[in-house]
């Protein structure tokens, strides 16, 4: 029996990764002129597409602002560049409100996380009834 060719996922996740990478890189380099001026840049990742919309991207600049973070550019909806001065002083108060300054990752909101935790029930589901149906068919 023939299962087609094998894909080795991981090698593609990481090539993936890697073109990304290249491109946050060469997508905008730092000038010589950003870099004497002293600023400081972070990327921020949305793994579900969260820039997509414009009110949530709005929402996250906005929480952003608190630290001194503006926005550069936007490369898709699940990436974008922010920029502040280097000298930006971190108050202890900053990280009050559950906000932290130097995040990259701004996390799913509760509905996709309700969507997710829905596909992988939903593919639990499928998986069992798979293994039933493997077991009787013997």
């Amino acid at each position: 029996m023939s299962v087609g060719p094998v894909v080795d996922l991981g090698a593609v996740a990481a090539a993936a990764a890697e073109l990304m990478r290249r491109e946050e890189e060469e997508m905008t380099p730092y000038n010589a002129k950003d870099l004497a001026e002293g600023w400081e840049f972070k990327i921020m990742r949305s793994p579900f597409g969260s820039f997509r919309t414009p009110e949530k991207l709005r929402a996250v600049l906005e929480e952003e602002k608190k630290g001194g973070w503006v926005l550069v550019e936007k490369f898709d909806d699940t990436r974008i560049r922010l920029k502040r001065p280097a000298g930006a002083k971190v108050m202890e108060a900053d990280f009050a409100d559950g906000y932290d300054p130097y995040r990259t990752t701004v996390a799913a909101s509760k509905e996709q996380g309700a969507m997710i935790a829905a596909a992988i029930g939903a593919a639990a589901l499928l998986f069992v009834i798979m293994i039933v149906i493997l077991v009787v068919a013997h």
